[in-house]
């Protein structure tokens, strides 16, 4: 067994894993994992750069999880930073910060590497059942981007675009005087939508993903979703865990979110506060992807890019 620490810094979130692994018997046992909503990509779409009091937030994650990590003893870290600092002009200072407190450079990925990583943590452990067919299509529905993996045992074909949660949010769904429109108008509505459909016009034209057999669904947006659809009163990933969630149910709950106001979201206990005000869009994107691929069903992961950056240090 190896003790290693993953974390995973992306546009609304940032998340750790310490765990211990064996990459001959191919156990991942979880010791720690966390996640802290700390909108790093606050504004990058509009301004590109990262906002002073974003920095600070993730900072302040950081010095949370390094006492963490050496409460542990993990023998290896790797810190992997995906769409709002891949963006963003100033992501040097972004990189010294983490530097100091952590003692490790975070790695800015491509969109491509994110996809890899995603595909590993998710499909790793379902090799064999006899229940999902392959291929498998991998979406990563995260903050600032939506990876589109397809694959069998390895990735065939990737593409990253830049359709997650939060950005939709603030291209889309915020007025004229800077506040999110709550719940949006039918011309924010249709604005998100086309946006949605041409991203995933050019997704199509680069990966295969009405060919896969099963769909598979991972991070915030996606997980929260199968809370809501579980109705479970309190956030619990081992139900979420390999839950299967129809189309039906999803286009339902979607609808809900897109007409609730933010109060009656924050009624919700298993809607994160970060998530309240990006659930919408992120619903929205997980049920256009099952209409434009004809997906009945979404298989939910609680493993995904994190597990696979767990994974490649191992």
């Amino acid at each position: 067994m190896t003790r290693v620490a993953a974390i995973d810094c992306g546009t609304n979130s940032i998340r750790l894993l310490v765990a211990d692994a064996n990459p001959e018997t191919g156990e991942l046992v979880d010791l720690d994992r966390r996640m802290t909503i700390v909108r790093l990509g606050q504004g990058v779409d509009r301004t590109g750069r990262l906002a002073p009091e974003a920095l600070q937030r993730t900072f302040a994650a950081c010095r949370e999880y390094a006492a963490v990590i050496k409460e542990h003893g993990a023998e290896r870290i790797r810190f992997v930073a995906t769409s709002a600092s891949r963006d963003a002009e100033n992501r040097d200072d972004f990189v010294r910060g983490v530097l100091d407190i952590l003692g490790v450079e975070p790695e800015v990925i491509t969109g491509d590497q994110e996809a890899a990583f995603s595909f590993t943590g998710a499909t790793r452990e379902l090799t064999g059942r006899e229940d999902l067919d392959t291929p498998y299509l991998v979406v990563d529905i995260g903050g600032g981007s939506t990876e589109f993996v397809v694959g069998d045992d390895t990735v065939d074909k990737a593409l990253s675009v830049d359709i997650g949660c939060v950005r939709m949010t603030e291209r889309h769904l915020v007025g004229e005087d800077g506040q999110i429109t709550d719940p949006p108008t039918a011309e924010q509505l249709a604005a998100i939508r086309a946006d949605i459909t041409e991203a995933l016009d050019r997704v199509t034209r680069t990966v295969p993903i009405r060919s896969a057999r099963t769909l598979v669904g991972l991070a915030g947006s996606v997980t929260t979703v199968a809370a809501l659809a579980l109705g479970l009163t309190a956030y619990d990933s081992t139900a979420i865990h390999h839950s299967r969630i129809s189309y039906d149910k999803v286009a339902e709950l979607t609808d809900w979110l897109l007409a609730s106001t933010h109060d009656q979201r924050a009624l919700k206990p298993v809607i994160h506060p970060g998530r309240v005000d990006v659930i919408a869009s992120g619903a929205l994107v997980l049920r256009m992807i099952m209409e434009w691929t004809g997906a009945r069903e979404v298989v939910v992961s609680e493993h995904d890019i994190l597990d696979g950056i767990a994974w490649s240090v191992a």
